[in-house]
């Protein structure tokens, strides 16, 4: 199944010059949601994964799935004040701006091998504030997976030291 064939390009989002790759014909195909989370799970083999942790929110889609496949627990990375207890904090940097990310202090056990999920890898700036996030809080970073990456934008620099994964790359 060829997944690149539900992408959609969709030209001047969220600001012109921007050419933003839609996931949700994908979402919406059921053989082909699974066919993505076999192959992200397939990136995995031979890897020992305690837990998935999934960047609020399309990383979250196939965080959970992923997770339930492996049989291992979730680990929710999220905005800003959007968890109950108490939380570590990460912030990074944007081209426009700044962001955080935060996760529950107690998500991650100390030595726990956990594998990083999001639906996109551009500057690699929010995936590299969870994968301190992680580490801060004792855990290891096993492998940083996506379903796309745009390869032009060098993100996969910015993680260094860990397997990187993406699905389709442009």
């Amino acid at each position: 199944m060829d997944l690149k064939t539900l992408i959609r390009d969709v030209p001047d989002f969220p600001k012109p010059g921007i050419l933003f790759k839609d996931i949700t014909p994908l979402l919406r195909d059921g053989a082909a949601l699974r066919e993505c989370v076999r192959q992200l799970g397939e990136r995995l083999k031979g890897k020992p994964v305690d837990a998935v942790a999934g960047i609020e929110s399309r990383g979250f889609l196939f965080a959970a799935t992923l997770a339930a496949q492996l049989g291992v627990g979730l680990i929710p990375l999220r905005k800003p004040n959007k968890l109950p207890y108490r939380r570590l904090r990460e912030s990074y940097a944007l081209e426009y701006g700044s962001d955080s990310l935060e996760m529950h202090e107690d998500a991650v056990a100390k030595g726990e091998r956990i594998a990083l999920v999001d639906d996109l890898l551009a500057t690699g700036g929010t995936m590299s504030a969870a994968r301190r996030l992680i580490e801060r809080a004792g855990g290891t970073v096993g492998a940083c997976l996506f379903v796309i990456e745009l390869g032009f934008l060098e993100g996969r620099a910015k993680l260094a030291g860990v397997p990187v994964e993406a699905l389709l790359r442009y």
